[in-house]
C-alpha cells in the first residue's frame, strides 16, 4: 500500500469511529460536578444535644429506647458504652453516648 492510500483508510477509520461516538437524540445530562453537589448539598446534620435525651436514664438499652433517645437528642448516631469496655477518644459531635451497667441499664446519657 502506497501512503496515499494508507492515509485513506486511516482517514475512513477515524470517519467511521466519529460516526459512532455521534449523538442519538438529546445529550444525556451531565453529572454534578463536586462543586455543584457541594453547593446543592443539604444542610448538616444537627448537632447532638443530650438534654432531651436524659430521659433514657434509668431505662433498659432496647433498640426502642436507644433509638428514641437518639431521635430526641438530634444526634446522627449512637453509641452503647458497657462497662470495661474499651472506647475511642475522639469526639463526635453527631454521635450519642449512652453508658450502661451490666445490666444493659442507661446510666448516663452524653453526646460525643
Amino acid at each position: 500500500m502506497t501512503n496515499t492510500a494508507l492515509a485513506a483508510v486511516a482517514s475512513l477509520g477515524m470517519a467511521a469511529l466519529m460516526a459512532g461516538c455521534a449523538s442519538h437524540g438529546p445529550a444525556p445530562a451531565a453529572a454534578p460536578s463536586p462543586i455543584q453537589s457541594q453547593a446543592q448539598a443539604p444542610a448538616p446534620d444537627m448537632l447532638c444535644n443530650a438534654q432531651p435525651a436524659q430521659a433514657a436514664v434509668g431505662q433498659s438499652s432496647t433498640a426502642s429506647v436507644v433509638e428514641s433517645a437518639r431521635a430526641r437528642s438530634g444526634a446522627r448516631m449512637v453509641r452503647i458504652l458497657r462497662p470495661g469496655q474499651m472506647v475511642t477518644k475522639e469526639f463526635d459531635t453527631q454521635r450519642l453516648n449512652l453508658e450502661v451497667d451490666a445490666n444493659g441499664r442507661i446510666l448516663a446519657v452524653r453526646c460525643g
